[in-house]
């Protein structure tokens, strides 16, 4: 079976839009590079072309990919459960207690994680410390650097 992909309302809405970006507007740019790139002549030695059907392959990859993805998705209802417990949908403030700064992630299923935004997956380190914490808790993260200690200040749908 298939491993279940959780999503916000919003990252489901991201992932329909992409793959109907990449099945409409996406797929035609791509073939008409390779109809240019065709009437340069010679296959063999056609840089144009090569890159034109490497490009066409990540994109019916990628495709293929997002389909399974919304298949197998399975939406997390933010507003589902109390806010008092972190969940996958919840806004966390916490106090990074080794550095005393206050750092705010919202915990989503892996599909979305976006560290640039704080938008951390349910399954990394930090995020799968949080889950089920309360506010007040303190909680230790195994990172590659070591341990990272969070307390809980606050906790948001």
């Amino acid at each position: 079976m298939a491993k279940e992909v959780l999503l916000t309302y919003e990252g489901l809405k991201k992932l329909e839009d992409e793959l109907e970006y990449l099945k409409s507007e996406k797929r035609l740019e791509v073939s008409e590079k390779i109809k240019v790139a065709r009437g340069f002549g010679d296959l063999s030695e056609n840089a144009e072309y090569d890159a034109a059907k490497t490009e066409q392959a990540e994109v019916e990859e990628r495709i293929v990919k997002l389909e399974n993805m919304l298949k197998n998705a399975k939406i997390i209802d933010s507003d589902e459960g109390d806010s008092d417990t972190v969940t996958i949908g919840s806004t966390v403030k916490v106090l990074d207690i080794e550095f005393d700064e206050e750092v705010e992630y919202t915990i989503v299923g892996s599909a979305e994680a976006n560290p640039a935004e704080n938008k951390i997956s349910n399954e990394s380190p930090v995020g799968s410390s949080l889950i089920n914490a309360k506010i007040g808790d303190t909680v230790q993260a195994n990172v590659p650097d070591g341990v990272i200690e969070f307390k809980i200040l606050s906790i948001t749908k």
